[in-house]
């Protein structure tokens, strides 16, 4: 008891070490707090606005400056209201880019945790293909797969992740590289524990930190690269509302009514740099250089 008591106090003070560090960050604690404010907005968007009104077209109304006859960021082209277009597109580009990081990280860990583990053959072979998705730039590969699968979200989220997977096994795989010759882990191999057992309870919790902050900032990526496909039309159908497509609706209207190109690259460039900032964060945080 004794024993599983001092492991539980041990773990808590490292988790609470690595919270102690993030504060200290004050940008990456900015970061975090717009991060959750944006997220409020957007999820709680059908409590406030009506989606019609974002899809609805009303051209009597098209061009309205913000704050005339109650729309708050003005309407487009087509006279949609701006600001009810943008907290449902933030609900695509935010969510659609947390589910691009969590299916990458989830597929991404599985594999460069095997190639890292088992090394030999299995490590050469897998690490060859990723090295094949890696000679490609990301945005070009999602590209590419966007217009083979077709447009949508669910295309969309497939040809992002398929572009995020071979980063992140390559960090996982560095990670478990150094750790799996570890005395701890020679340890456990020679007391009969299982290969999964070892993977999940001893490599993946020690090696884990690059990782993560490697799919924090893939988060920020992520979002830019959602707002790219929808800016040249291979993300997103239309009349969806997503922040990429809103500025790829109205650019050409941007020189005579800037505030639609203004507004949805305010909330790309806002919602990448906390990203950022929030990885900058972790990474000091889960740094072994920085414990002392």
């Amino acid at each position: 008891m004794k024993t599983k008591t001092r492991v539980r106090s041990e773990s808590r003070s490292q988790l609470g070490l690595i919270i102690f560090r993030f504060k200290k960050n004050k940008l990456a604690i900015f970061g975090l707090c717009v991060l959750g404010v944006l997220l409020l907005i957007v999820l709680s968007a059908p409590l406030y606005a009506d989606y019609e009104n974002a899809i609805r077209q009303d051209i009597p109304h098209a061009f309205q400056k913000p704050g005339v006859d109650g729309h708050i960021l003005g309407t487009d082209a087509y006279g949609r209201d701006l600001f009810t277009r943008m907290v449902f597109g933030g609900r695509i580009s935010l969510l659609a880019g947390l589910s691009v990081v969590i299916l990458a990280l989830t597929a991404g860990v599985t594999v460069g945790g095997i190639a890292g583990y088992f090394g030999g053959s299995i490590d050469t072979i897998i690490m060859r293909v990723v090295d094949i998705f890696m000679a490609v730039p990301a945005l070009l590969l999602s590209l590419a797969i966007c217009t083979a699968l077709g447009e949508g979200a669910r295309n969309m989220v497939i040809a992002l992740m398929v572009a995020d997977i071979p980063r992140i096994a390559r960090i996982t795989r560095s990670s478990i590289l150094t750790l799996r010759d570890q005395e701890f882990i020679e340890a456990a191999k020679c007391c009969g524990t299982s290969t999964f057992r070892i993977i999940v309870k001893h490599i993946l919790p020690n090696g884990i930190g690059p990782v993560i902050v490697t799919a924090t900032l893939t988060l920020g990526s992520a979002i830019l690269n959602i707002a790219s496909l929808g800016f040249l039309g291979v993300g997103i159908n239309a009349p969806t509302p997503e922040w990429g497509t809103i500025l790829s609706d109205n650019k050409a209207h941007i020189r005579y009514y800037p505030y639609l190109g203004l507004i949805p690259g305010i909330a790309i460039a806002i919602s990448v740099m906390c990203v950022n900032f929030v990885g900058d964060g972790l990474r000091d945080a889960l740094d072994p250089k920085m414990k002392k």
